[in-house]
């Protein structure tokens, strides 16, 4: 009776200590569970997904902030490098997160990585994603930024352009009404009132001109041009002026170049430059204006020898209202957008315009165009059906 007692309670204890051991096992297996979701954090369902069809950036941080998952642009745009955010404003608006609760957004100025000086312009957005983690979404507006500071600048000049010949405009006709009885007066602010209506109209058709211009990338329906030709009729346009001034504009020998494009266009842009060579030269000098093909290239070359450009200001001649003499400009009615006319015409020809110029030496322009291929000859088909050629 002893021995069966014995027996009972030993198979007691080994029960007793073989729950415990379970129980210790399912401890350690669950704070093990939980060490790996420390070391190998899991992140929601989807966010993988979402990251993957986000065109802006985007990141998951830790609590450690040590990124787990990123988007692509994230890399490209210089957010995160070797697992780690670069700059230290997206991590303490993560700790603020943290802390709050609250989504945060914000406009951040940032370099562009760790190894690039470049700055862009960020919207930020950090929200809590789950209890764990926390989300980062960054858009780049470097370029909505560029373009809006355009706009305004542009408006800016625009008014300021426009306010001048308005108010000659207005105070020319006061004049007027006051020189009633004064011939001689009336006769000489009428040919002032003419000049600067005729200014005034030059500027605002050539900030429509520009404006068509921008609005467009390439041309609808380019047409088979001789440049020869078009450049004799931009030269044209010049002569009378170039002749009051005693300027000798002369023109190389036939190049024979062709070219696609739009011939008003490349007409109104070769003319510009001579426009601007005759207006910037001294009297009794000379403009050249030349024509020749290079490796499939045709260069418009047009050279004074005028005042010429200081090296600071050549990079800022083809701005918009941009004036290398300013005294000069308003007085042969330039309204500072040829330049820029210029390079628009041939940036959509798909061309470039380069310049070389030293002060007191005089300024060489040169328009480069990819050059025309004879067109195919066209071989008469027959209509399969009634055998009549097309």
């Amino acid at each position: 009776m002893q021995s069966t007692w014995l027996v009972l309670v030993s198979l007691a204890l080994g029960l007793g200590v073989g729950a415990g051991f379970m129980a210790l096992l399912q401890l350690a297996e669950h704070h093990g569970r939980r060490a790996a979701e420390v070391v190998n954090p899991v992140v929601p369902d989807g966010i993988d997904q979402v990251l993957d069809a986000l065109e802006s950036a985007g990141i998951v941080l830790d609590p450690s902030n040590n990124v787990i998952k990123t988007s692509a642009a994230a890399l490209t745009m210089g957010l995160v490098f070797s697992q780690q955010l670069v700059h230290a404003e997206l991590i303490e608006l993560a700790r603020q997160v943290r802390r709050s609760g609250e989504a945060i957004s914000q406009d951040l100025v940032l370099s562009r990585g760790p190894f690039n000086d470049a700055s862009l312009r960020y919207r930020v957005r950090l929200a809590r994603l789950g209890t764990r983690y926390v989300l980062i979404l960054a858009e780049d507006r470097t370029e909505s930024f560029r373009l809006d500071e355009v706009r305004r600048d542009f408006v800016a000049n625009i008014s300021h352009e426009l306010k001048t010949p308005i108010a000659s405009v207005s105070l020319l006709a006061e004049a007027l009404d006051q020189a009633a009885d004064e011939p001689v007066q009336v006769r000489r602010f009428a040919n002032r009132l003419t000049t600067e209506s005729a200014r005034l109209g030059r500027l605002t058709q050539e900030i429509i001109e520009l404006s068509r211009l921008q609005a467009q990338d390439a041309l609808a329906t380019p047409e088979y041009l001789d440049v020869d030709a078009l450049v004799a009729a931009a030269v044209d346009q010049s002569r009378v002026v170039a002749e009051a001034q005693n300027i000798t504009l002369a023109v190389g020998k036939k190049s024979g170049a062709r070219v696609y494009g739009d011939e008003k266009l490349l007409v109104v842009a070769v003319h510009n430059l001579v426009s601007n060579a005759v207006n910037y030269s001294q009297p009794g000098s000379r403009v050249g204006v030349g024509v020749r093909r290079q490796k499939n290239v045709v260069e418009i070359t047009v050279t004074d020898q005028g005042i010429g450009i200081a090296e600071a200001d050549i990079d800022r001649v083809f701005e918009r209202f941009f004036r290398v003499d300013q005294a000069r400009s308003r007085h042969t009615g330039g309204t500072g957008l040829g330049l820029s006319i210029v390079k628009h015409v041939v940036q959509n020809h798909g061309g470039d315009i380069r310049v070389w110029s030293q002060p007191g030496s005089g300024s060489t322009f040169t328009i480069r165009l990819p050059e025309a291929a004879t067109p195919a000859a066209i071989t008469p088909t027959a209509n399969a059906a009634t055998g009549d050629i097309q």
